[in-house]
């Protein structure tokens, strides 16, 4: 497994972590902690902790996706510098089997014009 593929299931274990918890999020301030009872009463430990905790995991998941999607690019770079993908090679060993060489012998025929100066 290469690195690249690699970083890119951590990427998406990532992402995907980075979803439920924003789904579990309410904007107007309900969400988790609201389902708890709470309201506006604060526990210790209890309700305003979870928020807390809401709020920094979606920070932290949201840091960890940026990075690992820059060493992922940085990653790609460095592999792919001295080798071409196979399909590239591939392709560019049809083009050249099927592309007949043309000989330069020949100069070009020139086309004649008429009095507008536009080509027939």
């Amino acid at each position: 497994m290469s690195t690249f593929s690699i970083f890119m299931v951590l990427i998406i274990i990532v992402a995907l972590l980075l979803v439920l918890v924003i789904m579990v999020q309410n904007p107007k301030g309900g969400g988790l902690s609201s389902s708890f009872g709470g309201g506006g009463s604060q526990i210790v430990g209890g309700v305003k902790k979870t928020g807390d905790f809401l709020d920094k995991s979606t920070w932290t998941l949201a840091t960890i996706l940026i990075v690992l999607i820059l060493l992922s690019n940085l990653s790609l770079r460095n592999s792919g510098a001295s080798q071409e993908s196979k399909l590239l090679e591939g392709q560019r060993t049809r083009q050249e089997t099927t592309i007949p060489q043309q000989d330069n012998t020949t100069p070009p025929v020139p086309t004649e014009t008429d009095t507008t100066g536009e080509p027939e």
